[in-house]
């Protein structure tokens, strides 16, 4: 279903740094790298998370009510990896917490404010 999402970003060597940290703290990596359009996720036939420059020149915004979310294998892992994205300068948008029943998750923004989430359905 789904292959990756893209997010922009207008500070490129920022978003390698952010996301090099915040990917590797689950265990993914940069699967895709042509300098320009870099890829983080555990192989390239699995789902990934994307940043580059926007293609059309101009600067990259952040979509309104579009959102990544990463599923976590336990509250535990929501946490940390919520954590780690505000460690990183990541802003907050919703700390871990139960939102239904059946569904904790943490929401945050990136440098270039785009938002995220880690979740689990527990």
């Amino acid at each position: 279903m789904l292959g990756y999402v893209t997010l922009g970003t207008n500070n490129h060597e920022k978003a390698l740094a952010f996301y090099d940290a915040l990917m590797g703290s689950i265990g993914h990596t940069r699967v895709f790298d042509d300098g320009d359009f870099v890829a983080w996720g555990v192989s390239l036939d699995q789902p990934a998370v994307a940043i580059t420059k926007p293609f059309d020149g101009n600067p990259a915004t952040v979509g309104n009510g579009v959102m990544v979310a990463m599923q976590m294998p336990s509250k535990e892992a929501v946490d940390a990896f919520y954590n780690k994205a505000l460690e990183l300068g990541a802003t907050d948008e919703g700390a871990p917490g139960q939102r239904i029943e059946g569904f904790y998750a943490g929401y945050f923004r990136d440098l270039d404010g785009n938002k995220l989430n880690a979740f689990i359905f527990a």
